[in-house]
């Protein structure tokens, strides 16, 4: 009998002056249009922190050192195949965060933390919500 496998992807809440930082979607195949944070898929052998730093390199331009990073939020989520999505927030980073990645995100930017973009990805959303009321585990799209 064949283990079941289960996907895990990390993500990275950039927070300011009550602001959020958010990138659009865009020629992915998955949610385009669609408003979220920096992250992405767990890479094989990689370690959590390194996964952090990495997609905060690739996706916003900046450099997060994992002692600055703190984890939020674990979430079991259901879309096309099951996940494992560990949020994490930064208290500091180097650099300015922007889209680095032009060919996947046509928009970035600052957006206030209690008005957000109607279309921010929605398990994300839950997310953010979870984390102003101290939930560190969510279930989502069953």
């Amino acid at each position: 009998m064949e283990r079941y496998t289960i996907r895990c992807a990390i993500y990275l809440f950039l927070i300011k002056n009550n602001k959020l930082f958010l990138i659009r979607r865009k020629n992915t195949g998955w949610e385009d249009g669609k408003y979220c944070v920096p992250g992405g898929h767990l890479e094989s052998n990689e370690k959590l922190s390194d996964a952090v730093k990495r997609e905060a390199k690739e996706e916003a331009g900046i450099e997060v050192d994992f002692e600055d990073v703190k984890f939020i939020q674990a979430m079991h989520r259901k879309s096309n195949v099951d996940y494992i999505d560990l949020f994490f927030i930064a208290n500091k980073w180097l650099g300015e965060p922007k889209n680095t990645e032009e060919d996947k995100a046509d928009d970035a930017g600052w957006f206030d933390i209690d008005n957000l973009p109607e279309n921010i990805l929605p398990h994300q959303k839950v997310v953010l919500d979870n984390y102003k009321k101290n939930i560190i585990f969510s279930e989502f799209g069953f």
